[in-house]
């Protein structure tokens, strides 16, 4: 879970994003007036992002009261009821929009992760995220994969070292990027090269490399990879695999023996579940 603090910040600049000089619509319902309501999914989904909603009302109505019917991280069906909402009718009103995109989003990370993670059960290798985040909901979207199942990559570029072409090119070979990587991480940072040729991948091995990114291989490449990965002196690295994963393929990926599959399309190609909240006289 993210630190309290972090969730009362993207709450209160997402707040602002939408209420600027104050909410106009709101200020036609009478002060003092209450309301209740209620949220429903309207799709199976895996709920996540409880505490941004709750935080949104928060900020704008303290005695707001939220019941939740469900759990963070819980499957749930289309139809089923999420929450229930009292409290003033402007603070309900205001908060609306922004409490539904938060639990809408971040659901929608979590449901697509459990998708994938569900797919490949039983094979042994593991879903991971990328940093193809939004802006500013880095740290909401690994949060929501971890809900769904899936694993956390590096959150930035200062917790984990990614070796990619570019920097191979400018080290001057695969050999020297890792030896400058091994020189420069601190013990708790893991250095990770990409590949991209079973060539590649022989140099990465010989040079020490002990987690490997394999790019756009395709399944008998993979397959190829993994066994020669598990027969090279000193013990197999970790292998993931990467490039236009999708539902349809990540299955056979997994059953190639890779450790991990990385897929962008968690956090970066997001379509928000369908929720409605229905308000009804308190």
């Amino acid at each position: 879970m993210l630190q309290s603090e972090a969730i009362s910040n993207q709450v209160r600049l997402a707040l602002s994003e939408d209420i600027g000089t104050g909410d106009l619509t709101a200020s036609l319902i009478p002060s003092g007036k209450y309301l209740s309501a209620q949220v429903i999914v309207r799709e199976d989904i895996v709920v996540c992002g409880i505490p941004w909603f709750d935080e949104s009302f928060r900020q704008l109505s303290p005695s707001v009261r939220i019941d939740w019917h469900v759990g963070e991280g819980q499957q749930v069906g289309a139809g089923q009821t999420l929450c229930v909402l009292s409290g003033d009718a402007r603070a309900l009103l205001t908060g609306e929009r922004t409490a539904l995109n938060f639990l809408q989003m971040l659901s929608a990370v979590a449901t697509r992760t459990r998708k994938f993670v569900d797919a490949i059960e039983g094979t042994g290798a593991k879903i991971v995220d990328t940093r193809k985040t939004l802006p500013w909901l880095r740290l909401a979207q690994k949060y929501a994969v971890r809900c769904g199942g899936g694993v956390n990559h590096r959150t930035g570029l200062y917790d984990g070292i990614l070796i990619k072409e570019n920097h191979i090119i400018a080290a001057g070979s695969i050999e020297a990027a890792l030896r400058k990587a091994a020189e420069i991480a601190p013990a708790e940072v893991f250095i990770q090269i990409e590949v991209e040729t079973g060539d590649e991948l022989r140099q990465a091995l010989s040079a020490g490399a002990r987690m490997i990114l394999l790019d756009n291989f395709d399944l008998p490449a993979l397959q190829g990879a993994v066994a020669f990965n598990r027969q090279f002196p000193g013990g197999p690295a970790i292998l993931e695999a990467s490039g236009n994963v999708t539902l349809d393929t990540v299955r056979a990926i997994a059953e190639t023996g890779v450790d991990r599959i990385s897929i962008g399309s968690l956090t970066k190609d997001i379509q928000a579940v369908d929720l409605s909240m229905r308000f009804y006289e308190a």
